[in-house]
């Protein structure tokens, strides 16, 4: 077996450290895929009769999963097992979706690369169709609202924080994996998904706001000598340290901190650099997109250039006639 993976089978050992050495995916992504098949496994055999009715569902067995049984799937059994994610486990739509993705990516892997199957099931499997509503951002007012209200124990630091994503567009694993030495005069080195590095320039306000926390983490004396943004407890701030001091200073600066978030604070930086001139290809490098379509969203939220070509109508400005006057006429 392949001992790079605690994860019982070699089929699926194989498929993970595919993605892992060969398509580079992180560790956190590979954990996910082993989740979703292990769970779609687990499925099969309980809905095969392969293991008892009463066996708890966590304690199935996967061991015994092999190229056999996975030739024996059929696209009926996938789309059951996705009614069976919605019914039972209350996946929502977005969630059922990343999982057929896995599901895809897994028999692309058995049929086009390892050629362990001659007939790929799930060629044609419909992904749930996910309704996309425009993202929510804080206006320019707004944002200065917040930043303007920061005050506390933590003021240089969660100051810099919300600096950051309002203007570099950060992710929130992006900024809480920064480290001092990502830090240069005038650019961050930012490590995105799929370890995907990129670099981003740094304007005055984000400069001002670094300098200003350096020496007040260093007053901390950090037990994590690398990390750039530091706890309570010395340590690496967590994510949901973070997503808990946005929706303090939120809430602080008179905004409903129930419809904003840290990831809004990504969507504001966007839509405000949108705004004001940035093209959407640039947008694209700065926020680490690896489509030009998941980007272009933003374009929609920026309606100015919509009212312009509303009003460039030649029927405009047409009236309704008056009926009455119409009588009279």
């Amino acid at each position: 077996m392949n001992s790079q993976f605690p994860y019982q089978i070699d089929i699926l050992c194989d498929f993970l450290s595919y993605h892992e050495s060969v398509r580079g995916h992180s560790q956190k992504t590979v954990d996910e895929y082993y989740l979703d098949l292990r769970t779609m496994f687990r499925y099969l055999k309980l809905r095969k009769g392969l293991v008892p009715d009463d066996t708890p569902f966590d304690e199935i067995p996967i061991r015994d999963v092999d190229v056999n049984f996975i030739s024996d799937i059929t696209l009926n059994d996938i789309y059951d097992y996705l009614t069976f994610l919605s019914r039972e486990r209350g996946l929502n739509t977005a969630s059922r979706a990343r999982k057929v993705s896995t599901i895809r990516s897994f028999f692309k892997y058995m049929t086009n690369k390892t050629h362990q199957l001659s007939f790929n099931p799930v060629e044609d499997l419909d992904p749930p169709k996910i309704l996309k509503a425009l993202p929510k951002y804080l206006s320019l007012d707004e944002s200065l609202q917040l930043l303007n209200s920061v005050q506390g124990r933590y003021q240089e630091r969660d100051y810099c924080i919300l600096i950051l994503f309002l203007n570099c567009g950060l992710r929130i694993s992006e900024l809480v994996s920064l480290n001092t030495t990502d830090i240069h005069d005038d650019h961050i080195r930012v490590l995105g998904k799929g370890n995907k590095e990129r670099i981003l320039f740094l304007n005055d306000a984000c400069k001002d706001a670094i300098a200003n926390y350096l020496p007040v983490r260093e007053a901390m004396h950090p037990l994590d000598a690398k990390a750039l943004f530091i706890s309570s407890q010395r340590t690496r701030i967590s994510k949901s340290a973070v997503h808990l001091l946005v929706k303090k200073h939120l809430s602080e600066a008179g905004l409903d901190s129930s419809q904003y978030s840290s990831h809004k604070l990504r969507h504001t930086a966007a839509t405000l650099m949108l705004q004001n001139g940035v093209d959407v290809r640039t947008l694209q490098e700065i926020l680490g997109h690896d489509h030009l379509n998941t980007t272009q969203i933003y374009t929609h939220v920026d309606n100015t250039d919509l009212r312009i070509a509303a009003q460039a109508n030649p029927l405009s400005h047409v009236k309704q006639r008056n009926k009455k006057e119409d009588d009279a006429t």
